[in-house]
């Protein structure tokens, strides 16, 4: 991509499963949680919630359990839950949206900081005890994704089809 620091972020981020064991310090989570609260929503409603959980957590544990990737949970030296506050919603489609949009805002403000992290969305599929799990299946909350970040142990790898297989139609 161009000479323009966004966009090189954007193509250059990759999901990370593997982490080392070196600690996350609570700027850069601060940092991860501020690029995700500036995403944008319909009708500013901001509907997303973070729950953070740091490695050794207890929760960490009962969080690895409700996916086939708990090795990666396990891993991971900070997990973001996050949730929609179901309160502030509005429209479905629209707030689901947004919480996407803010999970990529996290993802490229870590990989701006040289951290790796990767959006588990499969644990999704064990909502009801995740949330059980967590205290939070008492309020208003809907689980949108868990992501799993750290110091990468690993290079990330990616290919993209090219463009001419995803447009409908020439724009030009």
């Amino acid at each position: 991509m161009e000479n323009n620091p966004v966009l090189q972020a954007i193509s250059e981020r990759r999901s990370i499963r593997r982490f080392t064991p070196a600690p996350v310090s609570g700027d850069q989570i601060r940092s991860i949680l501020e690029a995700g609260r500036w995403a944008p929503s319909g009708l500013n409603n901001q509907p997303w919630r973070f729950l953070v959980v740091r490695a050794g957590d207890p929760r960490q544990a009962a969080l690895a359990r409700h996916t086939k990737y708990g090795r990666i949970i396990t891993d991971a030296q900070v997990l973001v839950v996050v949730v929609a506050d179901t309160k502030v919603m509005y429209s479905a489609t629209k707030d689901h949206q947004s919480v996407g949009a803010c999970i990529q805002n996290m993802l490229l403000a870590l990989h701006a900081q040289g951290l790796g992290g990767v959006w588990l969305g499969e644990i999704l599929n064990q909502e009801e005890q995740v949330l059980q799990e967590l205290d939070l299946s008492s309020g208003p909350y809907e689980l949108m994704a868990v992501v799993a970040l750290g110091h990468p142990a690993q290079e990330g790898a990616s290919r993209r089809k090219p463009l001419s297989e995803l447009l409908l139609e020439d724009f030009e």
